[in-house]
């Protein structure tokens, strides 16, 4: 190929030539554009015909557009480098645009020399279209020297340098560019905020959200995603409510940010209805709906299956049916949630079911279908139907199981006391199980009392990761149910020199818009003598149902009133209390806990909810435990 370096450097580069040349910017910004644009940008330039009229860049345009369908482009056989056109400098820009779009470094690189020949470097419009190709194509050094030797740098320069550091994440760059923009744009502030979270420094989005004179919608929006992003889901709420205080009401906000002529668009209520999905924040959630509905917002994809996931991750599944139901155009991502959904909060058979129908509507799972239809079959340990569906998606839907599959497939076995089928299919694994898969295992080992095999993939868990304090906590468990306790003195001094603490039970349960937080043995919360109260008086109706306290769970060398007194502190029974008090019926108590429910826990809450009368709806960090008259929706199998 011809380099236009080779090419002799023309006279005519003035004034007039370039003002002739931008006649036809129109024409080439669309070039740029169109699906038929060749892959090759280079094919643009050969297929300039030989003219010594500027009206011929036209021409060559229009010979382009006689074939759209070619996917490579070849100069005519005679022609040679002599034959080559020259275009002036919006002329170039229109290549260039199209180098963007196809990140097409190399050609862009042609057309900067040829650029360079012609004497257009020092048209400001030029410049910066460069720039910004250079920076698409993540090509910062020719970007930054393209940036460094423009005589004239105006806000476009300054926002296309920034944008190309930006994109490739590069905060020290970016910041030491913003602070030296001579105006600083609220489109440049906005897009600083959205790198600060993806990078996780909150802390500078928010000293500069705070200093922005100006704020726009996008600013709200990217600062509520950054403390989404960062699992910071509480931060992400009270910055929607506009105010310093969780608990106070949605309203307030949206009149407040109303006021200031800023309704909340689309990506600010994901952000903030994905936040509450996180904190089983029901209350707020249901808000933001509403408002979505008095305001006559279109539920897209996107919003729609995002209102689903926060229903069924509050427990709300007839609300996140009635969603589903209601819109007209579905996604993968929407049967997805659904599938999920239902198999986390214990309508297995519904789950199946929808998964059935998703196929009938001619919808093609994907990886993240399988998931949820295997982690149906997990938490009811239907290992029948699981090993169909597993081996159905490898040959029937040419699916490669990937971790995650295998995952779900050896705690499906090893939930059911397959072990040992369980530990050879992890052994068959055409990767490296994960530590997760390996927690599976170990997990069962704990459920079935097989401590021998729990000793085994327990010390191997610990030499993958010795800083994982649920793998140390649970292989202590598994010798403690032995009465080892010199194994379990072992274990945590293991913890205790590798550093590892013990994570809390914590249990979070919203009442009146506020979401209160409780701790094991906490006696921290303003209501504590009330909770104390209510205690007893649970307390008092569990015996009167025969209830027991199963002390196996106090892991504890301690003597048996000492156990039964932990027992009755642990963060779920403290969150059950609270919400008997705050929480008037019907409305369900709603807790979120970020471990497992114990045993005893689950014994109780099925109890508490036959001797009160109240639904309980309890979510670990597994599935959904609905508690109604005495019965639990996961059957026990857990």
């Amino acid at each position: 190929m011809t380099s236009f370096s080779a090419l002799p450097r023309h006279s005519f580069a003035s004034t007039s030539a370039l003002s002739s040349v931008r006649l036809f910017l129109a024409d080439l910004t669309f070039a740029a554009s169109p699906p038929w644009l060749p892959s090759s940008a280079s094919g643009l330039l050969k297929l300039m015909a030989p003219s010594r009229k500027s009206r011929s860049v036209n021409k060559g345009f229009l010979l382009l557009m006689r074939y759209p369908q070619a996917n490579t482009w070849k100069m005519p056989a005679k022609a040679s480098r002599s034959r080559f056109l020259w275009f002036g400098g919006k002329s170039s820009c229109g290549f260039v645009k199209a180098c963007s779009i196809r990140r097409s470094e190399w050609e862009a690189k042609q057309v900067h020399n040829h650029v360079l020949k012609l004497g257009f470097d020092s048209d400001v419009y030029v410049r910066n279209t460069l720039i910004n190709c250079f920076s698409v194509c993540s090509n910062m050094t020719d970007a930054c020297r393209v940036f460094n030797e423009s005589s004239v740098l105006d806000s476009v320069s300054w926002n296309s340098i920034l944008a190309g550091y930006i994109e490739i994440g590069n905060v020290e760059e970016a910041k030491h560019i913003y602070h030296q923009m001579p105006e600083r744009s609220i489109i440049a502030s906005n897009s600083m905020i959205v790198l600060f979270g993806m990078r996780g420094l909150v802390v500078e989005a928010c000293k500069l959200f705070d200093e922005m004179l100006e704020k726009d919608m996008v600013t709200w929006s990217a600062l509520i995603a950054c403390f989404q992003q960062n699992e910071m889901y509480e931060e992400a709420i009270r910055t929607f409510v506009g105010m310093h205080k969780i608990g106070v009401m949605v309203d307030e906000v949206v009149a407040e940010m109303q006021m200031s002529g800023f309704k909340p668009d689309e990506t600010t209520l994901v952000s903030v209805i994905s936040a509450c999905a996180r904190l089983a924040a029901l209350e707020q959630g249901k808000w933001v709906h509403a408002y979505i509905k008095r305001n006559g917002l279109t539920i897209n994809v996107i919003l729609g299956t995002t209102l689903i996931d926060m229903y069924m991750k509050c427990g709300c599944v007839e609300t996140a049916l009635e969603v589903f139901y209601g819109m007209i155009e579905k996604g993968i991502s929407t049967w997805n949630a659904l599938i999920l959904g239902l198999a986390m909060n214990g309508l297995v058979e519904s789950s199946l079911d929808m998964f059935s129908n998703m196929k009938k509507c001619h919808v093609t799972p994907n990886e993240i279908t399988f998931m949820g239809v295997l982690g149906a079959c997990r938490h009811m340990g239907l290992v029948d139907e699981g090993q169909h569906h597993f081996y159905s998606m490898i040959h029937d839907h040419k699916i490669q199981p990937n971790v995650k599959h295998y995952g779900c497939m050896v705690d499906l076995l090893g939930r059911a006391g397959k072990l040992q089928e369980a530990e050879e299919l992890l052994n068959r694994m055409p990767m490296t199980p994960d530590v997760a898969t390996w927690g599976a295992l170990l997990g069962a080992c704990k459920k079935h009392g097989d401590s021998e095999m729990g000793r085994r993939v327990g010390r191997k868990l610990i030499e993958l990761q010795p800083d994982h304090d649920g793998f140390h906590v649970l292989l202590s468990n598994i010798y403690a149910s032995k009465g080892k306790w010199d194994d379990v003195l072992e274990i945590r001094g293991m913890m205790t020199k590798h550093r590892v603490l013990k994570i809390p039970g914590c249990s979070m349960i919203e009442a009146n818009g506020v979401i209160h937080e409780f701790l094991a043995g906490d006696k921290t919360h303003p209501d504590m003598d009330a909770i104390e109260d209510m205690l007893v008086e649970m307390a008092m109706k569990l015996k009167l149902e025969g209830y027991t306290p199963d002390i196996n769970e106090v892991l504890l060398d301690v003597d048996e009133e000492e156990k039964e007194s932990t027992l009755f502190r642990h963060s779920e029974k403290l969150a059950i209390a609270f919400g008997l008090i705050n929480i008037s019926p019907p409305t369900p108590i709603r807790i979120m806990k970020n471990l497992r429910i114990c045993n005893d826990c689950h014994t109780a809450a099925k109890l508490i909810s036959k001797a009160f009368c109240r639904k309980i709806v309890v979510r670990d960090r597994h599935r959904f435990h609905h508690f109604e008259q005495g019965f639990c929706s996961c059957k026990d199998y857990w």
